[in-house]
């Protein structure tokens, strides 16, 4: 079996990987910044954090970083993103720094 590298965009990305098995699961954090923006989600939005994230960030990849902020989104990520909801999201700056936008 091939060993695969996730990328820093990945949740799994601090997540010790084996040869033939990812380990325990290590939880990525993004804490809190004064450069947060709180964002009412619109339609479009709605069930597509992949989207949101792309629109935010330029890249879908960084749809997990709304779960790790808002913990009503924690249980899940996708269905719980309703349109009307509010919810915070770090600035493209800040997250490029913490995690490698």
């Amino acid at each position: 079996m091939a060993f695969e590298k996730y990328p820093v965009s990945s949740p799994y990305s601090g997540t010790q990987q084996f040869s033939w098995r990812i380990g325990r699961y290590e939880h990525r954090d993004v804490p809190p910044s004064s450069d947060d923006t709180t964002i009412i989600v619109e339609a479009r939005h709605r069930y597509r954090p992949d989207l949101l994230s792309y629109d935010l960030y330029g890249s879908p990849a960084y749809w997990w970083v709304f779960a790790v902020r808002n913990p009503e989104l924690r249980r899940d990520p996708i269905w719980a993103l309703e349109t009307g909801l509010m919810i915070t999201v770090p600035s493209r700056d800040y997250l490029n720094r913490i995690v490698g936008v």
